[in-house]
């Protein structure tokens, strides 16, 4: 099976005033819907509040990222499927949870992952 990385952009959600905590409730329906169904691999956001650093082979750390990574933010789900077609539907699920439109990547077969 390939594993799918399903994700959006924090700014993309189109959460109504006063309609956080629906759809919060909503994406952990979808989370518990992936975990019973045996697919879930991952899934979170990333704590925009932590600043990214880049580490060195040496262990040197220092501020930043790369340029072409300085906007990465938002939500993030790891899903173990049959099917890209399987993949689409989950994402649709998820997209319908958190209001905004999910973009499906494939990673490559890893033997060893």
């Amino acid at each position: 099976m390939t594993k799918y990385l399903i994700s959006f952009p924090s700014g993309a959600m189109d959460i109504p005033d006063g309609g956080l905590q629906a759809v919060a409730d909503a994406a952990h329906a979808v989370v518990q819907e992936a975990k019973d169904a045996g697919v879930w691999v991952f899934g979170g956001g990333i704590d925009e509040s932590v600043p990214p650093v880049m580490v060195d082979g040496d262990g040197t750390v220092s501020e930043g990222t790369y340029p072409q990574t300085a906007q990465l933010e938002g939500g993030y789900t790891v899903l173990e499927l049959p099917t890209y077609e399987a993949a689409l539907h989950w994402a649709a699920k998820i997209a319908a949870a958190c209001r905004c439109a999910q973009e499906v990547r494939a990673f490559q077969y890893d033997p060893a992952s």
